[in-house]
């Protein structure tokens, strides 16, 4: 058991005293009757001598985040999930008995306050306590500091405390469930189902990532977290629901990074008898409507970086974000050893990584390490290779492209998007070509999914599917460094010393 602080062991001598008393200090009985923001808004523009007439009574409750005493009478700030509100506690008001139980009170305990609002001599909207119940007894003190890179990692462990005490985290994970709520709204306004498919699958399809492995005792028999919901959702536009959506949470065995987390959320739809075109219109009108909703603005900053969301968006090519941002000459899209040896140019180190690459493989290689970091405003890229996009309609005016689009804002991939493949047998030959390079050490190859090209068999309506990454637009729309900033429980590694017995 973990070292205890003197703090703890003097909370806990006086949670016995309560308890001797005949005071319960987790009762579940008290019922706020109107919130810390609303006695505010309701109250705050009266002044000193119109609250004095109307002797407003209100019953709130919240965790005590300071106290101040000066003998028979004390101030607290107490803070519920609506903000903060100052409470005043004096013996006469409170009788002997209640400023008792007030004085056994510390900061981090929840409480429950009765009584008249008037202002200070300071002018501050304040409850003069008439009533007073503890609610819940804090054993732990709440940290006084909590800022500063050396408070980064225990900010993200304790996420409870971060919240308590981190106004800026609050504000960002409020905004992250209006951004959802937006785009749920945005899509059921045009129509979508939204569903839910499996976490669990049989075989890990949908895009190229390396899954993580579990075993069914039941069934005896391995079974994948997902890494996309892409075939399952598919299946459904077969199945004659022409658009539908999910908000999902993916699982992908990967690195851990400011932009990676091995569990994230994913918005991904469907829509049948749209192209890839259509999505990029819908996605510009989709993120500019949540963009205006959450800044009253289409131009903001993303750290230090001016973002401006006025559409239209740029729309560019691979070969043109290449040709623009790495030097490269046109020559390495005609011929797969001028591609690889300019790629193998930029980091002499590592040629083994890419020689058995594909020439598209190549050149999606190359975009990455050398335009995309450079596509800090929204913008649309596409035309991207066939061997880099199996599930994806091949281009009709150069079948080794397909129709497909990634939305890039600060060198962030946003949203991939395609027109779907819904040619059974050019699936077929996709997936073989996948499994030939996972075969030859690509862990991240698509694996055959028979049940799926059977489902292609009996004929899927031409159609567009998109994937938005939630977890990284939000790390923009709320100016946050990591992604761990975002996801109110990131991945972490195990305390060190800290084992189940």
């Amino acid at each position: 058991m973990e070292k205890r602080s003197n703090e703890f062991q003097q909370r806990m001598i006086k949670l016995e005293e309560l308890r001797k008393r005949g005071i319960d200090p987790y009762p579940n009985d008290f019922k706020p009757e109107t919130t810390c923001a609303e006695v505010i808004a309701n109250l705050g523009s009266l002044k000193k001598e119109e609250l004095e007439g109307r002797n407003e009574v209100v019953t709130v409750a919240g965790r005590i985040m300071a106290k101040r005493s000066f003998g028979k009478a004390s101030f607290v700030h107490i803070q519920d999930s609506s903000g903060k509100l100052q409470v005043y506690f004096k013996k006469d008001t409170l009788g002997p008995e209640g400023y008792s139980l007030f004085k056994e009170c510390d900061v981090g305990d929840f409480i429950g306050v009765r009584g008249s609002v008037f202002r200070t001599k300071t002018d501050e909207l304040t409850v003069m306590a008439d009533e007073l119940r503890l609610l819940s007894k804090g054993l732990n003190p709440l940290p006084e500091k909590w800022h500063g890179l050396k408070d980064v990692e225990a900010r993200y462990r304790q996420r409870y405390l971060d919240l308590t005490v981190n106004p800026r985290s609050r504000e960002v994970f409020l905004k992250r469930t209006r951004i959802v709520g937006l785009m749920r709204e945005f899509l059921a306004k045009r129509g979508f189902i939204e569903v839910e498919t499996p976490m669990m699958q049989h075989i890990p399809g949908g895009a190229a990532a390396k899954p993580f492995v579990t075993f069914h005792n039941a069934l005896g028999q391995d079974l994948y977290l997902r890494i996309a919901p892409e075939l399952y959702l598919k299946r459904l536009v077969i199945g004659g629901f022409e658009r539908v959506f999910e908000i999902n949470r993916n699982f992908r065995n990967e690195g851990i990074s400011t932009q990676h987390n091995p569990e994230f959320t994913m918005l991904e739809f469907y829509q049948a008898y749209a192209t890839y075109e259509d999505l990029m219109d819908m996605t510009e009108e989709l993120i500019i409507s949540v963009v205006k909703d959450l800044h009253g603005t289409l131009k903001i900053e993303y750290q230090g970086q001016a973002l401006d969301f006025t559409p239209p968006w740029q729309r560019l090519s691979v070969r043109d974000a290449i040709l623009k941002h790495s030097g490269a000459k046109s020559d390495i899209f005609n011929d797969r050893q001028k591609a690889y040896e300019f790629l193998k140019g930029m980091n002499p180190a590592l040629p083994g990584l890419w020689k058995g690459f594909s020439h598209g493989k190549i050149i999606a290689e190359i975009f990455e390490e050398t335009a995309e970091a450079a596509l800090v405003q929204p913008t649309f890229v596409t035309q991207w290779p066939a061997d880099v996009s199996p599930l994806a309609r091949r281009n009709p005016d150069d079948s080794s492209l397909v129709d497909r689009f990634e939305l890039l804002i600060t060198g962030k991939e946003i949203a991939n998007a395609f027109s779907e493949l819904n040619d059974p047998l050019d699936q077929r030959e996709r997936f073989v070509m996948q499994v030939k390079e996972r075969r030859a050490g690509d862990q991240e190859a698509h694996p055959m999914d028979e049940d799926f090209l059977r489902a292609l068999e009996y004929g899927m309506p031409p159609a567009a599917g998109e994937g938005i990454g939630i977890d990284r637009l939000v790390m923009i729309l709320t100016d946050s460094p990591s992604i761990r900033d975002v996801i109110l429980f990131p991945l972490l590694r195990a305390e060190q010393g800290k084992k189940e017995t």
